[in-house]
C-alpha cells in the first residue's frame, strides 16, 4: 500500500467512525426531537411533520438572497457531486 493510499483510508476510518460516534451522541441525547411529537426515525425529517412550520422559525435566518438563488445553487451542489460520484466509480472501474 502506497503513503497515499495509507493516509486516505486512514483519513476515512477516521471520518466514518467520528460520524458514527456524533450520530448515536445525536440520537441518544435526543437532539433535535420535540417532546411533544413522536414519530420514530422521521421525526429528524420536519418535513414528516404536520404543521412543522410552527415549530421552526423562519425570520431566524435572513438573506437578501432571492430564494431561487439558493435552488440553484442547491441544484449545482447536486450535479457537481453526482459528476464526482460518476468520477470515482469510473476511476475504481479502471482498477479492476
Amino acid at each position: 500500500m502506497t503513503g497515499k493510499k495509507k493516509i486516505f483510508t486512514a483519513v476515512t476510518v477516521i471520518a466514518v467512525a467520528a460520524t458514527l460516534v456524533c450520530a448515536l451522541y445525536i440520537m441518544s441525547r435526543g437532539m433535535g426531537l420535540s417532546d411533544s411529537l413522536d414519530f420514530g426515525a422521521g421525526a429528524y425529517y420536519y418535513t414528516d411533520i404536520p404543521g412543522y412550520e410552527k415549530y421552526v422559525r423562519e425570520d431566524v435566518y435572513a438573506t437578501s438572497v432571492p430564494y431561487w438563488v439558493h435552488v440553484v445553487l442547491f441544484l449545482c451542489w447536486g450535479w457537481l457531486m453526482y459528476r464526482l460520484w460518476c468520477r470515482v466509480e469510473n476511476s475504481l472501474e479502471g482498477k479492476k
